[in-house]
């Protein structure tokens, strides 16, 4: 693939007042899920985390983990990593294709923290500070971090300046800190904080289940953005203002999948996560227990009147 330019972020921030971004979800942010959701009012949208020092040292991380072409545009990649070196390599070699590089300060799974990577680095200002200043030594796309809130405010505070201070692009913020269930309510003040504390774009992330839930956050915080995950795996046209997935979205979701040769397993849970709110409950049982992408398009066939011939 050629590296003609793509889009930032930095481009969508400053020309739209409210940016729709998907999540970076482990699994599930891959290449055409991104592009169904584009399809769907969704402006910016990450790639799932992936861990820089693994991606820099191997062929077969480099050529799982990240795939892109002219559509995937404006695409943040995300890296989880606690080097600034590995990190920068990384970017390096994503850069060409890539509009943004994002710095994962949020991933609040055990493993991650044990790594010293994802939510441990809240508590590491100094170690993200570095990271931003090599990446942005070394490539010359916007670098963004992904944060959640801590249980003191001003800690956040100082956090975001000291980010600023060495030229981090944007920041998404998750209204909740490590420890907090995704049930808990989101923490709007923090938020709001974040925004009011810094003067580069500020995109939020938390309980973004509908667009009356993006419109309450732009409401409460004056955000430039907001990001959601499971939202989007429930309803990945959600920013288009539909309240449930939509059929002719999953069937669009089934001939990109297909298209691009996605396993069964994500294939399958995509598909879970799209009818949750659209199957009823006895035929969400039988579906959910199918185990090969043949079974699953036999059911849509006969109860979905699916037509797998089609083009």
């Amino acid at each position: 693939m050629s590296d003609r330019k793509k889009t930032t972020p930095l481009e969508i921030l400053e020309s739209k007042k409210r940016v729709n971004v998907c999540a970076p979800m482990v699994r599930y942010s891959k290449l055409p899920f991104r592009e169904l959701v584009r399809k769907y009012n969704t402006d910016i949208v990450y790639t799932p985390m992936i861990l820089a020092d693994v991606f820099k040292n191997s062929e077969f991380a480099r050529s799982s983990d990240f795939s892109t072409n002219y559509q995937d545009d404006p695409v943040v990649v995300q890296f989880a990593a606690n080097k600034g070196a590995d990190l920068a390599d990384a970017a390096e070699l994503v850069s060409p294709y890539a509009g943004g590089i994002d710095i994962n300060c949020g991933c609040p799974q055990k493993w991650a923290y044990q790594e010293k990577i994802g939510a441990y680095l809240m508590q590491d200002p100094e170690n993200v500070r570095d990271m931003i200043r090599t990446v942005k030594g070394r490539v010359n796309i916007p670098c963004s971090i992904k944060i959640r809130v801590h249980d003191n405010l001003q800690t956040t505070y100082e956090f975001v300046k000291r980010a600023e201070a060495v030229g981090v692009d944007f920041l998404t913020v998750h209204g909740r800190t490590r420890l907090q269930k995704n049930t808990e309510p989101v923490n709007f003040e923090g938020i709001k904080l974040v925004k009011e504390s810094i003067n580069v774009p500020v995109i939020a992330n938390g309980s973004i289940f509908s667009l009356k839930d993006a419109d309450e956050m732009y409401e409460k915080t004056g955000v430039d953005g907001v990001m959601s995950a499971r939202g989007m795996l429930q309803n990945p046209a959600l920013f288009a203002g539909h309240e449930t997935t939509p059929w002719e979205c999953i069937e669009e979701y089934v001939r990109l999948a297909l298209g691009y040769g996605t396993n069964s397993f994500i294939f399958h849970h995509h598909l879970m996560f799209m009818f949750e709110d659209v199957m009823s409950n006895a035929e969400r049982k039988t579906f959910n227990t199918l185990s090969s992408i043949p079974a699953i398009l036999d059911h849509l066939e006969e109860h979905w009147g699916f037509d797998s011939s089609k083009e």
